[in-house]
């Protein structure tokens, strides 16, 4: 018997409503659960997403009747045999199941089990539409957050590279991402807003134009790394090639800011960082060799030291901590004679840190401290394990110890340096150098005194103490403070007023701490 007018008016306005509450659920986040969920509701029977080979790959919220879903998979299963877009299956003894095809690869359907409803076809077939669209941006939501995850890890890797001297390594990767590396950059440390630091990157990335190779640091979360060609922000201030700062108002250096007459001049990234996001606190190297980004990071801490009080919120590095003038050739002989228990190390298993990784290591720990763990992407256990096994090598507590972790920096900082293989080689055969002879020399000398001038001419007279104090109990606040007869916040007030008058990161690593004993051990201060 056909339907009378009034039945097919009210089957059209039962049609419109539930298109219109699909629509409603689609605009929703977690949209194909909800629509699954009142799908259930509106048919009365368990509805789900199921793929080709049976999986369950979506259903409302609650807790499922296996047997319902085992009915789902079979029918699946068998529907995709077929090769037809929709279908019921079952019935007789068990429930109808009620399949159809979403248009999407791979191949998922739409299941409801139970309803014996013969309209439950017409409401399906509305369904699948929306979920079909919700089912394909959801895939391309996970499939684009993955791209960016893996972006983002290769981008890391490719800091990690840099900042272990694994130079070529890291253009390779860099390459395969189509963002080639420049090859003289200047590091920003930019230290911002946790929650918002993706946020901050993307817009920072967008208006340098792609040019600048951002990465979230792994081991502080409210900081961003950027590598940046100089062309890209030459502002006054901030160091120029040789490691001297530009003063203010200064014209940048040539081939390093905007041509004359080519338009309005931009303005400088890290001005425009802090002025877009006004949290946001800027700390920029000087430019350096692709390979000297290990270098350009720690200038950047130390700048960014200075402009967490700077009311520009942005600092560039302008002093110097190349500390190869330290020694000549029996200074890198003795060099290699603190690191060369840790050179000859063998491994007991072949799973065990060998010679390069305890070198890395120890590099990590001495920047970072406890962090490196998250740097090196090991446990901390696993750090500290390795920590003492150096203890152990080197004979020495770098663990502990100020002065054997600043023997250690020389150390490590000398044995890498690019002459360091010809300085060696000119060394007296048979003859042992030690720190003090090393720290001994005019050259020594005239560097510590420029190191420590910053402080003996600051006022208050009191600075240059208070640092020889922290030095002196191991670079720990709570021993200087009792040391000094002060609080802990008026040490740290103090120490804080001294990373402004060295332009230097004391409190935060890298720090200054084994470059500043190192001077006042040569000077006899200590």
């Amino acid at each position: 018997m056909p339907a009378s007018p009034s039945d097919v008016r009210a089957d059209r306005a039962d049609r419109a409503d539930d298109i219109l509450a699909l629509a409603r659920l689609a605009t929703r986040r977690g949209a194909i659960r909800d629509i699954l969920g009142w799908l259930t509701w509106r048919t009365g029977g368990p509805a789900a997403l199921v793929g080709d080979t049976g999986r369950v790959l979506a259903r409302p919220g609650g807790e499922s009747d296996p047997s319902v879903a085992r009915l789902a998979a079979e029918a699946t299963v068998e529907l995709h045999r077929r090769g037809a877009p929709s279908a019921v299956l079952g019935g007789g003894e068990g429930p109808p199941v009620h399949l159809i095809a979403l248009d999407a690869d791979p191949r998922t359907y739409l299941v409801v089990v139970g309803p014996d409803d013969p309209r439950c076809g017409t409401l399906l077939a509305d369904a699948a539409r929306t979920l079909g669209l919700c089912w394909r941006l959801e895939w391309a939501e996970r499939e684009r957050r993955r791209i960016e995850s893996a972006e983002g890890h290769s981008r890391e890797a490719v800091l990690h590279l840099l900042m272990v001297g694994s130079v070529p390594a890291a253009q390779r990767i860099a390459g395969a991402l189509r963002a080639a590396l420049p090859s003289v950059i200047q590091v920003y440390v930019i230290e911002c807003p946790q929650p918002r630091r993706r946020e901050i990157a993307q817009r920072i990335d967008r208006e340098a134009g792609g040019g600048a190779w951002i990465v979230p640091c792994p081991v502080r979360p409210n900081h961003l790394i950027a590598l940046v060609p100089p062309g890209t922000a030459a502002p006054p201030g901030t160091a120029s090639p040789s490691g001297t700062a530009s003063p203010p108002g200064t014209a940048p250096a040539a081939g390093t800011g905007p041509v004359a007459g080519t338009g309005p001049p931009q303005e400088p990234l890290d001005l425009l960082i802090v002025r877009l996001v006004p949290e946001c606190r800027v700390g920029v190297s000087a430019a350096v060799a692709l390979r000297d980004t290990p270098t350009a990071y720690e200038q950047a801490i130390h700048a960014l030291a200075v402009a967490r009080n700077a009311p520009e919120h942005r600092a560039g590095f302008g002093g110097d901590v190349d500390v190869t003038v330290l020694a000549g050739p029996e200074g890198y002989l003795w060099a290699s004679e603190l690191l060369a228990p840790c050179l000859r190390y063998a491994p007991a298993r072949r799973a065990d840190p060998g010679p390069q990784e305890l070198l890395g290591t120890l590099g990590s720990w001495l920047s970072f401290g406890g962090a490196a763990s998250r740097h090196l992407k090991i446990h901390r256990n696993t750090l500290a394990a390795r920590i003492r096994h150096l203890d152990e090598l080197l004979g020495v507590e770098v663990s502990r110890s100020l002065p054997a972790q600043s023997a250690a920096w020389l150390a490590l900082r000398l044995h890498t340096a690019p002459q360091a293989a010809a300085a060696r080689a000119l060394a007296t055969p048979g003859r042992t150098a030690t720190l003090d002879a090393v720290l001994g020399t005019s050259a020594a000398g005239t560097w510590a005194r420029v190191q420590l001038r910053p402080l003996e001419q600051a006022r208050p007279t009191a600075t240059l103490e208070t640092v020889r104090t922290w030095l002196r109990a191991d670079a720990r606040l709570p021993a200087a403070a009792a040391a000094l007869g002060i609080s802990l916040p008026g040490a740290r007030k103090r120490l804080t007023r001294a990373e402004d008058v060295l332009g230097r990161s004391l409190l935060t690593a890298p720090s200054a701490k084994y470059e500043l004993w190192l001077a006042m051990r040569a000077l006899g201060s200590l």
